[in-house]
C-alpha cells in the first residue's frame, strides 16, 4: 500500500473529497506501480492516461459508496 495515499471517504476524511484530492490520489497510486516518479517524455502519454483513468474510477467509487451509522455523511 503505497502511505501516501490518504482515505478520501467520509466520515475518515472531514470534508469531501476534491478534485485535487484525489488526482493526488491517482498520481501517487500510478507513480508507486510504474515505478515512475516523473515518466520519460515516450511515457508521458499512457501515464498521463492511467492518472486519468485512475482519478475517474476513484471518483465513481466515491459516488458510490453509501456510509451508515451515526455521525456518517454520504
Amino acid at each position: 500500500m503505497c502511505r501516501s495515499i490518504k482515505t478520501l471517504r467520509p466520515p475518515l476524511l472531514d470534508h469531501e473529497a476534491t478534485e485535487d484530492d484525489v488526482r493526488a490520489a491517482a498520481l501517487q497510486y500510478v507513480r508507486k506501480i510504474s515505478g515512475f516518479r516523473a515518466p520519460a517524455a515516450h511515457n508521458r502519454e499512457v501515464f498521463e492516461r492511467a492518472v486519468d483513468e485512475v482519478a475517474e474510477a476513484t471518483r465513481k467509487l466515491l459516488e458510490g459508496i453509501e456510509v451508515r451509522g451515526a455521525g456518517a455523511r454520504k
